[in-house]
């Protein structure tokens, strides 16, 4: 239900608007509820549908099954793109076109950030660029969702890419360039995200322990999320005495978790490029974010002084003081100026257009490719 999810819905319906045949295949083992109220409503625009299936975030048995099914699921809609979304969706759908290479359909592939967020020089990074490599001969474009991606891509697997490709930016609608309204916030701070170690909302914790004992300041946070990491982050708010200050909420949509809280705190320490940051820029949220992954592609050149350094709770301790001191009207006015960066450069239309030409020139090449192929 994060940042991937956004995209492929985003891209999907944007698609099926301008007149394409559109199918989704993804798991069936996440998202709970709400995920299945959107997949139904969505399944009714997608003239292929939604298949989805059991698959796990990490390598598994269950792996096989879903690939068993993704290529039945391939040969009898027979598209023109198979667009692979994260990690495991790359695999998924570049696997069987690596013994394909006469194909007649195209791979678009869209990392986010999965493999390519694993720390450099880890065992698991090097296995995953292994396997980045080794896919890369079944790929026809790369759509980069952010320039730190590309980066990462050509660093680790090659530069420059030797397949086509283009960074498209994440885009976001008009209906969410309107400011949030805090009239009736009942939070001083908001925390909305995964809750694993990655998104580091111990980090968090940490500093607003050191605010108590050292500043003897106590907002209250709104913690809105679900993941792996939930019952030890409750846990750490316990040991570390500020239970009371913490509200834990299930994920729910943006703008309401928006509106409760003045001032939103990301503390990540590993990004792609967030929507859930694009989304509160857009609204005009005031906000603390740590200068990772992407993020700075959304703050630009204006913004990005502000971001802090990850993993640091005294740095983040600080930052969250001296933004509590600042008057609203100033806090406003900045985040006013972030939202119009964003309206400028981060759109939906674009976004969308952006992925179908990518695909028409993909399309282009491999069918210019076909008589030289017929020939050998």
């Amino acid at each position: 239900m994060g940042g991937l999810f956004r995209h492929v819905l985003d891209v999907a319906r944007g698609q099926a608007e301008r007149g394409h045949r559109v199918g989704i295949f993804c798991d069936s083992t996440t998202g709970g509820e709400r995920a299945d109220a959107v997949f139904r409503a969505l399944s009714q625009t997608l003239p292929l549908g939604v298949t989805r299936v059991p698959m796990s975030r990490y390598p598994s048995l269950t792996d096989l099954r879903a690939q068993i099914a993704q290529i039945a699921l391939r040969r009898r809609l027979d598209p023109d793109v198979v667009h692979c979304h994260g990690s495991k969706g790359g695999v998924y759908g570049r696997l069987p076109a690596l013994f394909a290479p006469g194909r007649r359909y195209v791979t678009a592939y869209t990392p986010h950030g999965g493999s390519f967020n694993y720390r450099p020089g880890s065992v698991e990074h090097k296995i995953y660029m292994g396997v980045e490599r080794l896919l890369e001969g079944a790929t026809d474009m790369f759509l980069f969702e952010s320039r730190f991606i590309a980066g990462r891509f050509e660093a680790y697997v090659g530069h420059p890419p030797r397949t086509a490709h283009r960074i498209v930016l994440n885009g976001i609608s008009e209906a969410e360039l309107v400011p949030i309204d805090h009239g009736e916030a009942r939070f001083d701070l908001l925390y909305l995200g995964e809750l694993r170690s990655a998104k580091g909302v111990d980090t968090l914790i940490d500093a607003l322990a050191l605010l108590r004992r050292r500043n003897d300041l106590a907002p209250r946070i709104l913690i809105v999320g679900s993941g792996p990491d939930e019952a030890a982050l409750k846990g750490m708010a316990r040991a570390r005495g500020i239970a009371e200050q913490c509200v834990f909420e299930p994920p729910g949509p943006i703008r309401e978790a928006l509106a409760q809280a003045r001032i939103m705190v990301i503390p990540s320490r590993a990004e792609s490029l967030p929507y859930v940051i694009l989304e509160a820029a857009a609204a005009a949220q005031p906000m603390i974010a740590t200068d990772v992954g992407g993020i700075n592609e959304i703050y630009g050149e204006r913004h990005r002084h502000r971001l802090i350094p990850a993993d640091d709770p005294a740095v983040l301790a600080g930052a969250i003081s001296a933004m509590l001191a600042r008057p609203e009207a100033e806090r406003r006015a900045e985040a006013t100026d972030l939202a119009r960066h964003v309206r400028q450069h981060f759109r939906l239309d674009a976004m969308t257009d952006g992925v179908i030409a990518a695909y028409r020139e993909a399309l282009a090449a491999r069918r210019a490719d076909e008589p030289a192929a017929r020939a050998a």
